[in-house]
């Protein structure tokens, strides 16, 4: 099931008061980018993190699922992206150990 773009909207609405967060539609899906590099994916209505060490420690007691049929990626399934405090963290942590964006 397609993510609806009010689903989108919020989740990025309530992101950016923590950064500079942008999407890219694809495939009906949005991957999920703060300031330039990819951070995860709006799939299916959820919002998914990539694993770090920084994602790892604070989003621990949150599920992790794969994005779509067949990834390979396990990524977290965050809830609770209402929360401008942790997702603020969170972002810089993923920021600062993702690598730049392949030129």
């Amino acid at each position: 099931m397609a993510t609806s773009k009010e689903y989108h909207d919020y989740v990025i609405e309530c992101l950016s008061k923590a950064g500079n967060v942008t999407t890219k539609k694809m495939m009906g899906e949005y991957c999920v980018y703060y300031n330039g590099k990819l951070i995860g994916d709006i799939c299916d209505s959820r919002l998914l993190i990539k694993q770090t060490d920084t994602s790892k420690r604070l989003l621990a007691d949150c599920r992790l699922e794969y994005p779509y049929k067949g990834s390979k990626t396990l990524m977290y399934v965050v809830e609770e992206f209402e929360n401008t405090d942790l997702m603020q963290e969170l972002l810089e942590g993923l920021y600062a150990e993702l690598p730049a964006k392949k030129k």
